[in-house]
C-alpha cells in the first residue's frame, strides 16, 4: 500500500453559509489541507446548494486546494465554469455523463487535477480503464445529496480503490466522503484511504474547535 499524507477536507456544505469567506479562512487556519466543495444541481442528486460563482467569491481567502465535487448531471457543459472559478481538483460522478474518458479528458486539458467519485453502489471497476487520467478516487460512504448522514462501512472498497491506484505507480488520493468522525477515521486510513473529507465533525461546535477536531481525524490523541 502506498504511504501518503493524510489530507483532512472539511466540507463548507456544513458551515455558516452566512459566514462563508470567514468559514473557509478559519479553516485554513486551523490546518485544513484541503477546502472540500459540494455542488449539487437539485437533479443528480436531491438538493441545491451553490455554483461557480460562490465559489469564485471565496477563492481569494485561501491558498488552499479547492477540491470541488461535482454531483451534477450533465456535468460536461460546466466543467469550464468551474476550472475558471478557481477549482484545482474537479470530481465527477462516474454517471454524470455519457462518456467518462472525455469528461476526464476535458478536466486534463482545462488544467486541472480530475477525479471521479463513487457511488456506493458503483464498482471500483468501472474506472479500471480510465486510470491514466485519474488524480483521485472519491469513495462515497454515504449517498451522496445530504450532509450528515450515517457512514456505510465500505471498507472494501476503499481497499480495493487503493490497490487500483498503486497499480499505476502513481500517488493518487484516495478520498472518503460520508460520515467521517473521530470513531472511524483510524479505520478508514487504515483501509487505504489519505484524504477524509467531513462537515459534521469540522464545523461543529464552532470555530474555536475546528483545529482540535481536525487534528483528531488526522490521527492525534
Amino acid at each position: 500500500m502506498t504511504q501518503m499524507p493524510i489530507r483532512i477536507a472539511p466540507s463548507i456544505l456544513s458551515c455558516d453559509f452566512s459566514q462563508l469567506g470567514a468559514e473557509v479562512t478559519a479553516i485554513d487556519k486551523a490546518g485544513a489541507d484541503y477546502i472540500h466543495i459540494d455542488v449539487m444541481d437539485g437533479h443528480f442528486v436531491p438538493n441545491l446548494t451553490f455554483g461557480a460563482p460562490v465559489i469564485k467569491s471565496v477563492r481569494a481567502t485561501t491558498s488552499k486546494i479547492f477540491d470541488v465535487h461535482l454531483m451534477i448531471a450533465p456535468v460536461d457543459p460546466l466543467l469550464g465554469s468551474f476550472a475558471d472559478a478557481g477549482a484545482d481538483i474537479i470530481t465527477i460522478h462516474a454517471e454524470a455523463g455519457s462518456h467518462l474518458h472525455r469528461s476526464l479528458q476535458t478536466i486534463k486539458a482545462l488544467g486541472k487535477k480530475a477525479g471521479v467519485a463513487l457511488n456506493p453502489a458503483t464498482p471500483v471497476d468501472v474506472i479500471t480503464h480510465v486510470m491514466d487520467l485519474v488524480d483521485l478516487i472519491l469513495i462515497m460512504t454515504v449517498n451522496p445529496g445530504f450532509g450528515g448522514q450515517n457512514f456505510i462501512p465500505l471498507f472494501d472498497k476503499i481497499k480495493m480503490a487503493r490497490a487500483l491506484a498503486d497499480k499505476t505507480g502513481r500517488m493518487i488520493d484516495i478520498e472518503v466522503d460520508g460520515g467521517v468522525t473521530r470513531d472511524n477515521a483510524k479505520e478508514i486510513i487504515a483501509a487505504g484511504a489519505n484524504v477524509l473529507v467531513a462537515g459534521t465533525s469540522v464545523f461543529k461546535d464552532g470555530a474555536a474547535h475546528y483545529a482540535a477536531n481536525i487534528h483528531v481525524l488526522r490521527g492525534g490523541a
